[in-house]
């Protein structure tokens, strides 16, 4: 009992905090706005007391930012507690996910989302089909889990301003090591077939947040860091060596369909209002 009471005293918070920052949201969207998803440590079940919580936007321009070409929206709104929301055009953010994204295909998983009753019949297909949306491109797939972990690798040992504390603490940032680890057993269970929703949750959580934390020296974190970059650029290997790439035709339907009706009923809503 206690635990469920702690689940939902998590959820109740998380949702308060997701209501805040849907106030940039409306304030921000010249169309409209289809929905706000958690991003980040929650999906992973990876995140502890104080993580923050920030949150992708998909977003609709106005009919005449469309009509005139206008840049699509694609921005960060840092809030006042330095959590982020990230507003993006839906045209955007589809393309986002069809490149295989990981930290975009989540959004699709996340228990965590508000979504704007206005649109939410158009948009349930999208979340209906989403275990064929996130293996869209199985070869896109593959390569982002890479360049994601590469870029954990990279950044683990530099010196950006937001992480120097931990720099000078650990000599490296945990933080990063957790991610490729992380992203190394994800690697694995997405080659598998295992299910998008299961290859988001470790199976090793609780070690993960001890990685996150420092439990290891540099020297230690140097050594795992390259192991798991290593053993993953194989498997990358192998696998484009032996499996066919593979595209979601239904996928990318159900995409631009919602993309289409959403559009249309925005615009039509917009164009009606002004008569």
């Amino acid at each position: 009992m206690t635990t469920l009471i702690q689940n939902e005293q998590k959820r109740q918070k998380i949702m308060a905090r997701m209501r805040e920052h849907l106030v940039p949201v409306l304030e921000h969207c010249r169309g409209g706005w289809v929905g706000l998803f958690l991003q980040g440590s929650q999906n992973y079940n990876l995140d502890y007391e104080g993580s923050d919580i920030d949150t992708k936007a998909i977003m609709l321009p106005s009919f005449s930012d469309f009509v005139l070409n206008a840049k699509p929206l694609s921005t960060t709104h840092i809030m006042e507690n330095d959590e982020h929301v990230d507003f993006k055009d839906i045209r955007l953010m589809f393309d986002c996910i069809k490149k295989q994204n990981v930290n975009f295909v989540e959004i699709l998983f996340t228990p965590y989302s508000i979504i704007n009753p206005e649109y939410a019949d158009l948009f349930q297909p999208v979340l209906d089909a989403r275990e064929e949306i996130a293996r869209y491109n199985n070869y896109a797939g593959m390569n982002c889990i890479m360049g994601m972990a590469l870029e954990k690798q990279k950044a683990m040992e530099h010196p950006y301003p937001a992480t120097m504390d931990k720099i000078e603490a650990f000599g490296y940032d945990p933080k990063q090591l957790h991610h490729a680890l992380r992203l190394r057993e994800f690697m694995t269970r997405y080659e598998a077939g295992e299910p998008y929703a299961d290859c988001l949750i470790s199976n090793q959580c609780d070690y993960l947040k001890e990685v996150k934390r420092g439990c290891y020296s540099l020297e230690e974190a140097r050594a795992l860091m390259s192991t798991a970059i290593q053993s993953m650029t194989e498997d990358k290997k192998r696998y484009m060596d032996t499996v066919p790439v593979s595209i979601n035709q239904h996928a990318n339907e159900v995409l631009q369909k919602a993309t289409v009706e959403i559009l249309k009923r925005s615009f039509l809503k917009e164009i009606q209002g002004g008569e």
